[in-house]
């Protein structure tokens, strides 16, 4: 894999599981040196300097829950404020918070990752999916209890398995582009691995499904957590038997193969903030760039 870091990962907190059970220990970290990460709902706030903004629980209101999200390099307890239901947007990121977390460095890019899934996750969860009772953080943040007496579901936070995959036959690679895509942009296929499903199956019918292709030779390359809103991608390599395409239009604007020249020069335009000539690269913040980056340095 490429040196670049796949964003999202990497965070340098100390997730110290073996404390969110423990109310005691949690109270301890909730000092006068602990930290609270300043969020606008579930999007960032930034400082001046243009990192994430810091704060401490005097910030935070008496009746506010608070997700612990580890324990910094000096020892202190960072936490968030898990927000109300106003907050449960699972929509794409738009271009304006993309040029926000475009300037974060890696640790505190996967630090705020991992606040937007699980303060995103508690906004949708306010409410017991199996009785419909109010449900109460607990476990830091970690978990979600049911306050019904007949009940007492316990929920945790959810990472739904996305397959992404790069197809290839006879050199040549398949991307597709969805409408939500900007001009001339191209990625990988991809879809949620479903019930029952390995990756290698969910890999086979995805590229099916969207493309007509039958694939085999499926094989794993990397993996990239996805806050938008919860998920895990998958990436993929596989070879399809064929080359003929049946687009399915309810899933995708278009889809097309592409030599190994053309993906190199777009990969280069795409540095300089560019289209390339045959299409338009994705951005090195999604998994598809380091796909396509892999598949050019195996040569």
């Amino acid at each position: 894999m490429n040196a670049r870091t796949i964003a999202f990962s990497g965070s340098g907190l100390d997730r110290a599981d073996h404390l969110r059970g423990d109310a005691a220990a949690l109270a301890r970290l909730m000092d006068g040196r602990a930290r609270l990460l300043r969020l606008d709902g579930i999007d960032p706030v930034c400082g001046d300097d243009g990192g994430l903004a810091w704060g401490t629980l005097a910030e935070a209101d008496a009746s506010d829950e608070l997700i612990f999200l580890g324990i910094d390099g000096e020892g202190r307890g960072c936490f968030a404020v898990a927000p109300g239901a106003a907050s449960a947007s699972v929509a794409p990121p738009n271009p304006r918070l993309w040029q926000v977390l475009g300037a974060l460095p890696r640790e505190p890019l996967a630090t705020y990752g991992v606040a937007r899934a699980l303060a995103g996750w508690h906004a949708r969860h306010r409410f017991c999916a199996r009785c419909g009772s109010p449900t109460r953080l607990a476990k830091g943040g970690w978990q979600r209890d049911c306050q019904s007496g007949s009940c007492r579901a316990e929920h945790f936070p959810r990472t739904d398995p996305v397959a992404i995959m790069l197809v290839e036959h006879e050199g040549d690679v398949l991307l597709g582009r969805q409408p939500r895509f900007p001009p001339k942009r191209y990625s990988a296929l991809a879809g949620f691995i479903e019930p029952g499903e390995t990756i290698e199956e969910a890999v086979a019918r995805e590229v099916f499904e969207e493309a007509g292709l039958r694939v085999d030779a499926v094989t794993y390359v990397c993996s990239q957590p996805w806050p938008f809103p919860s998920s895990l991608m998958i990436a993929c390599h596989a070879r399809a038997r064929g080359r003929d395409l049946a687009i399915d239009s309810n899933e995708l604007d278009d889809a097309r193969w592409f030599s190994r020249a053309e993906i190199a020069e777009a990969m280069v335009a795409g540095e300089r903030g560019e289209s390339g000539q045959a299409l338009g690269a994705p951005p090195p913040h999604a998994v598809a760039w380091h796909l396509l980056d892999w598949w050019l340095r195996r040569g």
